[in-house]
Formats: structure tokens, C-alpha cells, sequence
């Protein structure tokens, strides 16, 4: 049975929703994406410059300097920030003992499609500026930002470029064609992200481009040579086919792969991180997942690389 907290995430797309429909402003606290979570402690949060954006450094007192985490935010594109998305980039960092960085990447009214993977592609060069071995380098991201983290992996791979140790995946935005069937199975589970209304998104970002283009939509992209890829998602959430397809996508093309769906949980939960056991639970599994890969100790590993939970 879901906990009680975690009816906070489905309250929050709920509310959203209605607004939507309704043609009114959203609720102040329901914009406020960052209330969903609970602040980590021990972690200190400092602005850099990367290009000509602001990036934010998040730093767990307690963690490895050397080992690095770049953390890509979702919001579709036309929200979502380096700010909304801190308080839970911290606790994932903190659990796996690394630090992370947030880069600003160009909303949709900005710049469209391609532009936000280059930027993508800028923050991984920028790293090995600062010295952050590639080796101990992990991708990460949620919705609209891990789709950029995938398409990013495959640029660097097509140039013949290190990749980051491992890729994490939030409820990852994979096909902006909107073929999975959970769009129609999951229709009344989630009220937010209904077909018609990600379809016009993707529409807004690709702005004439083919949603099928591989690095839009990974889910057609031969992902051969990427990095370990660990992919979570909502078991009720519509979007949860787009990380079955790409999981599916890159066992066959020989990637090491883990998948977990997570029952009754919508569109990146992980952001009730510190309030709801079903997102602590979430981070702790990457953690234990990903610290081998940045060759950190204390690891335990005792899940299946290739796991499913319904």
C-alpha cells in the first residue's frame, strides 16, 4: 500500500491539472514544485558560471570531490529549474557520496530543438575542464532532462568522446512521438501528462522537426556503446512505457540495463524525497546502484542489474 505522503506528488499533478483545464493560473503552491521535497541537510549549494548561464554546484559535506553527478532538471521544457529541482538533486547526491551540478539549459520560448542537447554536451565538456574525469562522471535526469541526459550520451559517443560511468533515469520524456501504450492504459491514473497535451508540448519544442528523430526520441536511437543505464518510473504515470521502451531499446543493442517501475507512484515522485518512503527508497536504489560505477566503496549490490518491480 502506498504511504500517506506520497499522496502529495498525485495532489500536486491534480492541482495542476484542474488549473490547466480550467483555463485559470495555477495555485501558487502547487507551481512551487520545490515543496515536494524536504530540505537534505548537509549539503551546501553554490552558483557558478557555465557559458553564459547560471549552473549550481551541489556539494554533500560529507562526499567525494572527484566523483561528479550532472543532473539535467525536468519540466517539459517551459519549467522546472536548477532551483526547483536542488533540495532533491541533494538528496541523491548525499546518498551516493558524490557532488553534482546543475546546468540552465534554454526553455522552449529560447531556443528549440537542437539547441538544449548542445548545451547538454557544453556542461559535459566544461567538467573535463574542471579537471572531472569522465570515468567518475554520471549522467542523470528527470522527464524532458533525462531525454537531453540520453541524447547528450549519444552525441559524445558519435564524436568519438569519453561518456560519463552510468546514466540515471527519472520518469525519463523518451518519445515525443507518444506511442507508448501507457498513454491510454494509465489515461485515468494521471491527470496531468494526458496525450494530447505532451503531443502539443513536444510540438512546441520541436518546432517542425520529426518527433521520431532519434535524439528527441531515444527510444529510435541505436544506443549502442552507452554507459550502464538505470531507468525508474511511476507504474501509474502515462509516461512510464517511454522508460520500458528504452530500457528494452538498450539491453538489445548490449547496454547494461536496470529498470524499476514503481507501483501507484506518478511522474517523478523522487521529488518527495525526505517526506515520502516510496522516494527515499527510489534514491537509496540508485545509490546502491551507482556507487560501483563511480568506484566508490560501500556499496551493496543486491539487485538484479535487469529488475522490474510491478
Amino acid at each position: 500500500m502506498n504511504s500517506k505522503q506520497s499522496l502529495a506528488n498525485k495532489i500536486h499533478y491534480e492541482t495542476l491539472a484542474e488549473a490547466w483545464r480550467s483555463g485559470r493560473e495555477s495555485p501558487q503552491e502547487a507551481s512551487e514544485w520545490s515543496v515536494l521535497t524536504a530540505e537534505p541537510g548537509g549539503v551546501d549549494y553554490i552558483e557558478t558560471e557555465l557559458g553564459d548561464k547560471t549552473a549550481l554546484w551541489v556539494q554533500p559535506k560529507t562526499a567525494a570531490k572527484d566523483r561528479v553527478m550532472l543532473y539535467l532538471h525536468g519540466g517539459g521544457y517551459v519549467g522546472g529549474s536548477i532551483w526547483t529541482h536542488r533540495k532533491m538533486v541533494g538528496h541523491l547526491a548525499k546518498a551516493i557520496g558524490c557532488y553534482a551540478l546543475l546546468p540552465t539549459y534554454d526553455y522552449v520560448f529560447q531556443s528549440k530543438f537542437p539547441r538544449q542537447i548542445e548545451q547538454a554536451v557544453t556542461a559535459f565538456q566544461w567538467l573535463a575542464e574542471q579537471g572531472i574525469a569522465p570515468k567518475h562522471t554520471i549522467a542523470a535526469g528527470d522527464s524532458a532532462g533525462a531525454g537531453l541526459i540520453v541524447a547528450a550520451a549519444l552525441k559524445l559517443r558519435d564524436a568519438g568522446r569519453p561518456l560519463p560511468a552510468a546514466i540515471l533515469s527519472i520518469s525519463g520524456w523518451h518519445d515525443f512521438s507518444a506511442s507508448g501504450h501507457s498513454y491510454e492504459t494509465n489515461r485515468e491514473k494521471d491527470a496531468f501528462f494526458q496525450k494530447a497535451a505532451v503531443e502539443m508540448l513536444a510540438s512546441q519544442v520541436l518546432d517542425g522537426v520529426d518527433a521520431r528523430d532519434p535524439f528527441a526520441s531515444p527510444i529510435f536511437a541505436d544506443l549502442k556503446g552507452l554507459p550502464p543505464i538505470y531507468l525508474q518510473a511511476g507504474g501509474d504515470e502515462t509516461l512510464v512505457d517511454d522508460s520500458r521502451a528504452l530500457a528494452d531499446r538498450a539491453k538489445a543493442a548490449g547496454v547494461e540495463v536496470r529498470l524499476d517501475v514503481f507501483p501507484g507512484m506518478l511522474h517523478s515522485f523522487q521529488m518527495m524525497a525526505g517526506r515520502a518512503p516510496e522516494a527515499d527508497d527510489a534514491i537509496e536504489r540508485f545509490a546502491q546502484w551507482v556507487r560501483p560505477k563511480l568506484g566508490l566503496a560501500g556499496a551493496v549490490a543486491t539487485r538484479d542489474e535487469t529488475q522490474q518491480v510491478a
